[in-house]
């Protein structure tokens, strides 16, 4: 594993489309339990070099039920993005995540986590290359029927603050989604 990691950490295939430059951002272990696979790190975690170090880390850590201190420790869970650099920022904020990473090392990290019981896909990248064709016709009803995909993954919208108006329309999902996130995870992290 810390060969991987290493190699990914100095991964620069695609430095010339990257406006900061490559600083690829991951944690992970053998050990890890639960694994978190999100969009791409924003510019604060960039400057940081520690994963979800923002607001959506903040709250993402409020849904899942867990401390900083929990959330960090790799051995409970690997935080893996679907672009593992900054990929710049679009009209609407921050770009896609880079398609070149996720082929290239979340295979080869997955299989380096023997003890990994769930996977948390957070957003509509994540879930469109996870799930694929299982996925619903839009993000709201994936995760309105986030059932489905368990036990392997759990599915969760970005925990942006852009994502306020979303949240505000979809009570259900704090009312409902959130309650059984809490309960898997801590059921995952006791196991």
């Amino acid at each position: 594993m810390d060969q991987l990691l290493s190699k990914i950490r100095n991964c620069i295939h695609c430095k010339e489309h990257l406006p900061l430059g490559p600083r690829p951002i991951v944690a992970a272990h053998p050990a890890s339990k639960i694994a978190i696979i999100g969009q791409a790190p924003g510019t604060k975690v960039h400057q940081t070099g520690v994963p979800w170090d923002d607001s959506s880390g903040r709250q993402l850590r409020k849904w899942l039920g867990v401390t900083d201190e929990q959330f960090y420790d790799e051995q409970l869970f690997a935080l893996i993005p679907m672009g593992f650099c900054y990929p710049g920022k679009g009209k609407s904020g921050d770009l896609p995540p880079r398609s070149e990473c996720a082929p290239l090392w979340h295979e080869s990290l997955v299989k380096q986590m023997p003890s990994l019981k769930l996977i948390i896909l957070i957003g509509q990248y994540a879930q469109n290359y996870y799930l694929g064709n299982t996925m619903k016709r839009n993000l709201t009803e994936t995760v309105k029927h986030y059932q489905e995909y368990l036990p392997d993954y759990f599915v969760l919208p970005h925990p942006s603050p852009r994502n306020r108006f979303w949240l505000s329309k979809n009570p259900w999902f704090e009312e409902e989604v959130l309650s059984d996130l809490r309960e898997k995870v801590s059921g995952t992290l006791d196991y």
